[in-house]
């Protein structure tokens, strides 16, 4: 009887073992970060779209989904927006107030509002925003953090922390072509 308590008692330390080495000793084997993907889609003849999505968190730990974006027209007209959209309801954003740009090295940026180009025969939802970053995003380096602006209605500001990895999408979705 001793022994079998012995050799139970083995295979439970062995297990233990294999456990331990699984979740402390694994982490150094585990898969890098999946690099973010960028879609490409043809919207009509000769009209392409790429873009990026990432899901950002305000202050309040609400989260707003980040969409950059460039359209290739037909004629060969390039747009570069950014797209922030906030959980209806939450948030109305000040569409008439340009989107604040920081980067934590100090320099600090704006970006037109163009929510009206959402869709042309309504109005700009409140929960969205529609931002110009064409002469921007060049401005931005790669390996440092922005934080992002949002004038509201009601007069306060949403502040969205942007990663330097969001960044160099958003730089790479500004590649295509």
């Amino acid at each position: 009887m001793w022994c079998r308590i012995r050799q139970s008692f083995s295979w439970l330390l062995l297990l233990g073992a294999l456990v331990l080495l699984f979740l402390f000793g694994m982490g150094r084997f585990a898969a890098p970060p999946a690099a973010a993907m960028i879609t490409q889609q043809e919207e009509s003849t000769n009209q392409m779209l790429y873009q990026s999505r990432q899901t950002l968190k305000d202050r309040n730990g609400m989260n707003w989904q980040a969409i950059a974006f460039k359209r290739i027209r037909p004629n060969g007209a390039v747009t570069l927006n950014l797209r922030l959209v906030g959980f209806p309801g939450e948030v109305e954003l000040e569409h008439s107030h340009p989107l604040a740009i920081a980067t934590s090295m100090g320099q600090t940026f704006t970006a037109v509002d163009v929510s009206q180009e959402i869709d042309t025969d309504t109005p700009a939802s409140p929960n969205i925003g529609q931002y110009d970053l064409q002469p921007i995003l060049p401005q931005l380096s790669d390996v440092v953090p922005v934080r992002l602006s949002l004038p509201t209605t009601d007069g306060s500001v949403i502040a969205l922390d942007v990663s330097p990895e969001a960044i160099q999408e958003w730089q790479t979705v500004a590649t295509q072509s």
